[in-house]
């Protein structure tokens, strides 16, 4: 049955899934990188872009998982790109380049309406305009028997969390302090949304813990 999750999600030791002032320079904002560093050395990640080598242990092992058997993908729009109030023009087509990672419908969530876009690699990205109930509705169709997995960023799980949409979720809690950013966790009462830990493992650059809904 398929199913809602949240992968390969990095938080702070304080509660931050991203750092502050994310910009083009910036993309995970400030200080945002620091949460990533047990991702980044990965085999995962580095055949994602193309090159040779990388570690092949937990870490990898989590890294693989947050992108295994997915149909579909939502992500917020500060997810897609830095372009803030109405689609000025269709110049703006992601972070990635022309072959995205997701390889698989991907709904962007907006308040403002644009065409769909297709890219290399079988990724199109679908703009929703409707709110994060449309887009999961839409994402379950195109992912059939496939998982949805909701790629961030932080308001965005916040909300599908919150509406009580999301099964399971793997956090990699970077054991790094940031003081500021986006706080993934305030006011949301996990064990009274049916949240339990399922698993968990420490290695030397995060501890993955994942939560499941029961």
């Amino acid at each position: 049955m398929s199913k809602v999750r949240v992968a390969g999600f990095s938080v702070s030791l304080d509660g931050f899934g991203a750092g502050t002032e994310q910009s083009l320079e910036n993309p995970l904002g400030k200080r945002g990188p620091e949460i990533f560093q047990w991702f980044f050395p990965t085999k995962t990640f580095r055949a994602m872009r193309g090159q040779e080598g990388g570690s092949v242990d937990v870490d990898d092992e989590f890294a693989r998982r947050a992108m295994e058997n997915f149909g579909a993908f939502i992500l917020g729009r500060n997810m897609f790109g830095p372009v803030r109030g109405p689609w000025p023009d269709e110049s703006w087509k992601g972070w990635w380049g022309p072959n995205p990672p997701y390889h698989a419908p991907t709904f962007v969530l907006t308040h403002f309406e644009r065409e769909p876009l297709v890219m290399e690699g079988g990724t199109t990205f679908y703009f929703v305009s409707g709110g994060i109930e449309e887009a999961l509705s839409r994402a379950k169709q195109a992912a059939g028997d496939k998982d949805i997995k909701i790629g961030g960023g932080v308001s965005t799980v916040r909300q599908y969390l919150q509406a009580g949409l999301i099964d399971s979720l793997h956090f990699a809690v970077a054991p790094v302090v940031l003081g500021q950013g986006e706080a993934l966790f305030a006011g949301i009462d996990m064990p009274a949304l049916g949240f339990s830990v399922s698993e968990h493992h420490a290695t030397e650059r995060a501890t993955h813990v994942v939560l499941t809904r029961k």
